[in-house]
């Protein structure tokens, strides 16, 4: 997976402008940058839902900014998200909130669809749980139901959203823990966008930090503590200037 010179505006707004990234297979690799700088519109490029104005997004060494919708969506069969928020839907139960993506992009049974759910909630620690409603789980779970609706279809690639947001410390860990599991047990590769750098650090293989409009750091957590630039230490003790949301 690989951005290519990628430049991406709004209007006079310039978010990303010679955006060059490799992202390796079987990695975790995440995503850094101020409030407004452009993690949400990187997301948003690898999944197609926007293309680039310049350069390239390769995927499987295809150019999704190249593609027709109908190939988009063959692409991201092949990509799980996690959503900040979990993005459940809240008059589905659990199994009806993993089965959606099963269902939108293959055809199997019924008996076959609860058995790849019953196997994903144990993944993620919530065997038996199929029956639940999205408001009688606590933010924890239902964060691990959102990961274990973005494995449900086997992806080669899983996107991770804010992943820690709103959750206490003992979830956080828990998330942080999962996500360094199913890289091991399943092989996926993670691309993990997130602020809080303790659990950038607790799970990733290497960061890559936006800054100006590009990857201006990519390297490994110790590559991180040890560089001289001045913006990447600040950005590590939380002192980058706070903007808008992001685009």
């Amino acid at each position: 997976m690989e951005f290519r010179d990628v430049r991406k505006t709004f209007g006079e707004n310039v978010v990303l402008d010679g955006a060059d990234l490799s992202v390796e297979k079987g990695e975790t690799i995440t995503i850094m940058g101020g409030s407004g700088k452009g993690k949400t519109v990187f997301l948003k490029l690898m999944l197609g839902v926007i293309k680039p104005d310049r350069g390239k997004v390769i995927f499987k060494g295809q150019d999704i900014g190249e593609m027709g919708e109908r190939e988009i969506n063959r692409i991201r069969s092949h990509i799980g998200m996690l959503f900040q928020g979990a993005a459940l839907f809240d008059s589905l139960t659990v199994r009806e909130n993993i089965a959606y993506p099963i269902r939108e992009h293959f055809k199997y049974t019924e008996e076959q669809i609860s058995k790849i759910v019953a196997e994903k909630l144990a993944l993620v620690g919530l065997h038996g749980m199929e029956e639940m409603m999205p408001a009688d789980l606590s933010g924890g779970m239902k964060k691990r139901v959102g990961l274990a609706r973005a494995i449900a279809t086997d992806p080669d690639v899983i996107l991770y959203d804010e992943p820690t947001t709103g959750l206490d410390p003992a979830n956080t860990k828990r998330i942080c823990g999962l996500i360094r599991t199913l890289q091991e047990k399943l092989g996926v590769t993670s691309v993990v966008v997130t602020h809080d750098m303790e659990a950038a650090f607790a799970v990733t293989d290497r960061i890559a930090m936006i800054h100006r409009h590009r990857f201006g750091f990519i390297g490994t957590k110790d590559e991180a503590r040890r560089s001289k630039d001045a913006w990447v230490q600040n950005f590590i003790r939380g002192e980058m200037e706070s903007e808008d949301d992001d685009t």
